[in-house]
């Protein structure tokens, strides 16, 4: 069973974070320059919230395509979901399904490791699903054949 440590050993380490009185337009630019559709949100080396695009678009949307002079603090998600490094790939997916959430942050206790995407987990799951492949196809080739009929 595919578990999120795997997932997130695949992916890379690489952790985008603001704090929670930068600037709307500061995670904007953040997010656009790394190609990027969230950032973790830390405080004091603590997580105490995520910002996505969800969360910009709204903000945009609700000030008439101004980003103004706002904080993360305001717009940001304040309990996002996160799950464990131990935790099963078909869990997560339920979890980003059940609460339409695409990135969610990996939690070791009190430590964030990363956060996964849900293109993180589909791109994880079809390689774990086209390696099983190859090992089935691979065994079927190599099934022992009777030299003697019955």
């Amino acid at each position: 069973m595919l578990k999120v440590n795997e997932v997130l050993r695949v992916k890379g380490n690489t952790l985008y974070t603001c704090t929670p009185d930068a600037k709307v337009e500061q995670a904007v630019q953040t997010m656009s320059e790394h190609d990027i559709g969230s950032l973790v949100v830390m405080e004091h080396g603590t997580l105490v919230g995520m910002v996505t695009f969800r969360e910009v678009i709204r903000h945009v949307h609700k000030n008439l395509g101004k980003l103004g002079d706002s904080t993360v603090r305001s717009i940001m998600n304040d309990a996002p979901i996160s799950v464990s490094p131990a935790s099963d790939a078909d869990e997560v997916q339920r979890l980003m399904l059940t609460h339409h959430e695409r990135y969610v942050p990996v939690m070791d206790g009190p430590v964030l490791l990363g956060v996964i995407s849900f293109y993180d987990m589909a791109q994880a799951i079809v390689a774990a699903q086209q390696f099983e492949n190859s090992m089935l196809k691979a065994y079927i080739r190599d099934w022992p054949i009777d030299s003697k009929p019955e």
